[in-house]
């Protein structure tokens, strides 16, 4: 019998032989155990890997669906971006944005980079604190906390939304441009209206502690083995970060692209969350080149969990090669 989809199909029924009263069983055959009841929910979302000798766990956050619209690529047709979502077999009507955190073991001290939605993300977020205890952490062993921004689900975990602080042992690290920007009461005056929640959340999370936090620039190394890179954009002040030890090196692209599939394949796009749409863009590809030409492990904070890949020059884009999941570190 040739192969196709019919004979395929009528080969399924025929694996078993009905009867009035179910399923006849072989003769001499056992009846197999109920089934397990079925489950609601997914293992831990978290992935470790190592940097030569660094240790990276990737926590998962969640996700959210956000309603594809003709506003979320603010330079493509909506019909356009549907069809690149088509051909990742993504749904057309939503996006479904990931959101990944890396935390990182190195020289002797524990650090993050970006805390997640904490409990003001959608309802399908939120699982940051419960894949980070799984994965055998504890909010009081973190030792630094690095701000790639301050959006609301890269800095909500600092602080719930009841005013309390989450991590009480950790120095916390922040841009210095996107301080000087999001602090500055003459630009919160001045912003348009879509802008000012994000002005009072800043400062709702960062207000009680503002004289201690410490702030970063661009080219410095500000743990061991990490390098915050400035990469504006995004928002004024977007930084993404090199982790490098011996000749290994992961490239932490943090919101250098929404979902890959749609902007690392269509490097000029822009999302409705860049700030600087252009400007965005051109970091975008710059970064994106970098990765391509020095083969380095890339992970973003928005791609697929676990979020770390590699990046190929692929015509006028650019391709996620997501890497390949093992049970090893």
């Amino acid at each position: 019998m040739s192969l196709t989809r019919r004979s395929i199909l009528a080969a399924a029924p025929a694996a078993a032989v009905l009867t009035s009263g179910g399923v006849a069983l072989a003769q001499g055959t056992q009846a197999a155990p109920a089934a397990a009841a079925p489950g609601s929910q997914q293992a831990p979302g978290f992935y470790r890997y190592k940097v030569g000798e660094i240790e990276v766990t990737a926590i998962n956050d969640g996700f959210w669906n956000r309603p594809l619209d003709a506003n979320f690529v603010k330079n493509a047709p909506l019909e356009e971006v549907q069809k690149a979502q088509e051909r990742y077999f993504l749904p057309t009507n939503v996006t479904p944005i990931p959101f990944t955190t890396s935390v990182l073991r190195t020289g002797g001290r524990l650090v993050l980079i970006d805390t997640g939605n904490g409990n003001s993300g959608a309802p399908t977020s939120g699982t940051w604190m419960t894949n980070f205890k799984a994965a055998g952490f504890d909010p009081a062993q973190v030792n630094t906390i690095i701000i790639s921004h301050f959006h609301g689900d890269h800095i909500n975990g600092i602080r719930l939304k009841d005013g309390n602080a989450v991590f009480p042992n950790a120095e916390i690290m922040v841009s210095a441009p996107e301080w000087g920007f999001w602090m500055d009461d003459a630009k919160m005056a001045s912003a348009p209206e879509g802008l000012k929640g994000n002005f009072n959340n800043v400062r709702r999370v960062f207000g009680p502690i503002a004289k201690d936090v410490k702030q970063y620039e661009g080219g410095k190394e500000i743990a061991p083995g990490v390098t915050a890179v400035a990469a504006p954009g995004h928002t004024p002040g977007h930084s993404v970060f090199v982790v490098a030890s011996g000749n290994a090196k992961l490239m932490l692209l943090s919101d250098t692209s929404n979902h890959p599939a749609l902007f690392v394949r269509n490097p000029d796009w822009q999302a409705v969350f860049d700030m600087d749409g252009n400007q965005a863009a051109e970091t975008r590809k710059k970064l994106l080149d970098m990765a391509a030409s020095e083969k380095a492990r890339v992970a973003f904070y928005h791609a697929p969990f676990p979020a770390n890949g590699h990046i190929l020059k692929s015509g006028s884009g650019y391709e996620y090669v997501p890497t390949q999941w093992t049970p090893a570190i």
